[in-house]
């Protein structure tokens, strides 16, 4: 599998153009970025943060609820998540008027969970994400929802090459996309559009070091499934990588890195001090990476980053950097 093609990017941009933000790129050529930013020819960021219900989820799981059946909107839909893609089923699920149930871990942001619940969501709580994924498995078998995975679906990876196409509309030059990595649906998708784009694009995948599934994934050839998850950045701690959104990104990755979790949390703190932005650590991971395990590989390149997501209340967000 090699992804969507360029004729669908197009056609899901047009049919999703209606709900969804056309999210601003920002050139990171301020002043106060000096000593902070690695040596390239040019560093955008591309702010997915302020896009409809807070990530860039919002833009596959608007496309999956528009695909399901007459019978399937009845029944409504499930989700299993730990934060963004909750939020952006909770939202898409509002706007179509489709029931909507979330499985999530109890130990997720508060906000993130009052957010599905004020979106009109049946919010269940679990002890781990595990916990959440058999949730949703029951209630598909229960009550015959239909399952609108995290990352998993054609829906979510073409939503994501919509916003790669997007990025690359708004900034041709690029020659260098990092792109952070949970499950692999934002990864799959952005790096098909980029590749459709100009098949010398380099795509890198970043991953927490306590949750790098894909990096071990495209290690072993296949989708592998982790023992343990640590790392703060909870929506980049996806348990396994899975066949589709695999197969996609194994076509078109050209290198993963790691970033640890005290790289993320410099990652927020120049977010905060340069753009006065409050980024998850997710959000925070494609800087981390540029500024620490990418440095000195980028002089000369174009180099395009991904600011993914920022659903993090206040006190959490000071509890991470405490």
């Amino acid at each position: 599998m090699t992804g969507p093609t360029q004729t669908q990017i197009a056609q899901a941009a047009a049919d999703t153009r209606d709900l969804l933000i056309r999210t601003p790129v920002l050139p990171l050529t301020a002043t106060r970025w000096d000593g902070i930013l690695p040596d390239a020819a040019s560093i955008t960021v591309k702010l997915e943060l302020f896009q409809q219900a807070g990530s860039f989820k919002a833009r596959g799981v608007l496309l999956g609820i528009r695909a399901l059946t007459p019978a399937q909107r009845a029944a409504g839909v499930v989700a299993a998540s730990g934060g963004n893609h909750a939020l952006a089923v909770s939202w898409a699920a509002q706007a179509a008027g489709v029931s909507a149930r979330i499985a999530m871990p109890r130990t997720v942001d508060p906000l993130r969970i009052d957010g599905c619940r004020a979106l009109g969501a049946d919010v269940s709580l679990h002890d781990d994400m595990a916990a959440a994924f058999d949730e949703m498995d029951r209630v598909v078998a229960d009550d015959g929802r239909a399952i609108l995975h995290p990352f998993e679906g054609a829906h979510m990876t073409l939503g994501a090459a919509v916003c790669g196409a997007e990025y690359l509309e708004q900034v041709p030059q690029l020659d260098t996309l990092v792109v952070p990595v949970g499950g692999g649906g934002l990864i799959s998708g952005m790096a098909a559009a980029a590749k459709a784009h100009n098949p010398d694009i380099q795509v890198i995948g970043v991953e927490p070091v306590g949750a790098d599934s894909m990096t071990r994934s495209l290690a072993a050839g296949h989708p592998v499934r982790l023992d343990r998850i640590d790392t703060i950045a909870d929506s980049l701690s996806a348990p396994r990588a899975m066949p589709a959104s695999f197969a996609v990104a194994q076509a078109h990755i050209d290198r993963m890195v790691h970033v640890t979790d005290d790289q993320m949390r410099a990652g927020m703190r120049d977010y905060l001090s340069v753009l006065r932005l409050l980024a998850e650590p997710a959000c925070a991971a494609s800087l981390a990476a540029i500024c620490g395990p990418l440095r000195h590989d980028l002089a000369g390149r174009h180099v395009g980053i991904i600011a993914c997501g920022s659903n993090i209340s206040l006190p959490r967000y000071q509890q991470l950097l405490a």
